[in-house]
């Protein structure tokens, strides 16, 4: 099959299977997006220093864990 008809093919199995509205809101989800997340992510990242990135895992690990007791206490 061609590119064409490969994806003839593929919008002809969505909208039979989800409908016109859900294949659209489905196709919704990929877009390319704009900018340039390889730069951008560089300009974020370099900003913050291994030591910090780790200090800050750590402190979201301990604010979202469940001590032992709270466990005893849900079960």
């Amino acid at each position: 099959m061609t590119p064409m008809e490969i994806s003839r093919k593929g919008y002809e199995v969505l909208v039979n299977t989800l409908g016109v509205a859900d294949t659209i809101r489905f196709l919704q989800q990929f877009n390319l997006g704009l900018g340039d997340y390889t730069t951008e992510r560089h300009q974020w990242l370099d900003e913050v220093s291994l030591e910090e990135l780790l200090n800050d895992i750590k402190q979201l690990r301990e604010e979202k864990s469940i001590t032992q007791s709270e466990v005893n206490e849900l079960q």
